[in-house]
C-alpha cells in the first residue's frame, strides 16, 4: 500500500505541472498560481491537524525552525517551477527540479557528511550531461521553441530550493508529526509570498471560470499528493520512495505532451532519462543500509 500510495502522490505532483502550465497559457501569473497551490495544501493540512488535535503532540521551537526553513523551500520550490514552466516548458522543468539530490550531496560533502567517492564522481558528470542534453547545451539546435535562460536558471533554482525543503522537513518531521511539518512549512509559504504577488490578480480568481482549476492544483499538488507521500512512507521501501523521482517527471513529460502539445526531441528525451536514472540511482543508494 506504501508503494500504491508513493506512485499516487507523484503522479498528482506531475498532473499539477500540466495544471499549472494550462493556467499560466490563460494568462495568471506564475505567483498567483504558485500561491494557490500552497494556500489549498494548507487548508488540507490545518483540517488534518485540527482533525486530530488532541492526540497530535505540540511542536517545539526547533520543529518550529526547521518547518519554517522548509516553507521556504516549498515557497521557492513553487515558484521557480513554475516560473520555469512559464519560461521553457513542463518536462524541462519538473528535469531540472529533479537535480536536488545532487545539491543535498554536495552540501552533505561540504560539511563532511560523505566522502567523495568515484561512483559520485560519476553521478556528478551524469547529472551535468542530462542537463546538458535537455537544455540543448549537447546536439542542440533549434528543435526546442521558447528554452530560454530564465527557464533553465529557474528550473535548477526549484532544485535547490527543493533541496532546502527537504533539509528543513527531514529535521522537522524527525521532530514532530510529519503533519504539523507540513502544516507549518505551508504557512511560512503563505507568508513568504503574501507580499510579493499580485493581489489583485490574486483576488481575482474566485470570481474567475478558471477556480476549478486551481482547485485542482491546490488538491493535486499540494493537499492529496502530501498526504498520500506522507502516508505512503510509513511502510515504503527506499526503493518505493526512490520512484518519485520517475513518476513525476514522466506524468508531467506526458501531460505537456499530450494536452499541451509541447514535444521534446530524441536527444532531451537522452537527457531526462539519464538525469532520472542517476538520480533513483543516488536515492537508493543513500536510503539503502
Amino acid at each position: 500500500m506504501g508503494l500504491v500510495l508513493i506512485i499516487l502522490a507523484a503522479f498528482l505532483w506531475g498532473v499539477s505541472g500540466g495544471i499549472a502550465a494550462m493556467l499560466m497559457e490563460r494568462g495568471w501569473d506564475p505567483l498567483v498560481v504558485s500561491f494557490y497551490r500552497g494556500a489549498i495544501g494548507f487548508l488540507c493540512f490545518a483540517a488534518w491537524w485540527l482533525a486530530r488535535f488532541a492526540t497530535i503532540p505540540r511542536p517545539d521551537r526547533r520543529t518550529i525552525l526547521w518547518a519554517a526553513l522548509a516553507g521556504l523551500g516549498v515557497a521557492g520550490n513553487f515558484t521557480f517551477y513554475f516560473l520555469s514552466i512559464s519560461y521553457a516548458n513542463v518536462a524541462v522543468a519538473v528535469t531540472l527540479m529533479y537535480t536536488a539530490p545532487i545539491y543535498v550531496y554536495l552540501i552533505s560533502l561540504a560539511t563532511g557528511a560523505v566522502r567523495l567517492t568515484p561512483g559520485f564522481v560519476v553521478a556528478i558528470a551524469a547529472i551535468l550531461l542530462g542537463v546538458a542534453l535537455l537544455t540543448q547545451l549537447v546536439g542542440g539546435g533549434d528543435r526546442l521553441s521558447g528554452l530560454t535562460l530564465a527557464g533553465v536558471a529557474a528550473g535548477l533554482a526549484a532544485g535547490v530550493s527543493y533541496a532546502v525543503f527537504l533539509f528543513g522537513f527531514r529535521n522537522a518531521a524527525s521532530r514532530a508529526s510529519p503533519v504539523v511539518a507540513l502544516g507549518i512549512a505551508f504557512l511560512v509559504f503563505l507568508v513568504a509570498l503574501a507580499p510579493i504577488v499580485d493581489h489583485r490578480e490574486l483576488m481575482a480568481v474566485p470570481l474567475s471560470g478558471d477556480i476549478y482549476l486551481f482547485v485542482l492544483l491546490g488538491l493535486f499538488g499540494a493537499g492529496l499528493s502530501f498526504l498520500f507521500y506522507v502516508l505512503g512512507l510509513r511502510s515504503a521501501s527506499a526503493v518505493a520512495v526512490s520512484l518519485v523521482a520517475t513518476v513525476e517527471p514522466v506524468t508531467a513529460s506526458l501531460f505537456g505532451l499530450v494536452v499541451l502539445g509541447q514535444a521534446l526531441a530524441p536527444g532531451q528525451w537522452l537527457g531526462m532519462a539519464v538525469i532520472l536514472v542517476t538520480v533513483t540511482a543516488l536515492s537508493i543508494r543513500r536510503r539503502t543500509p
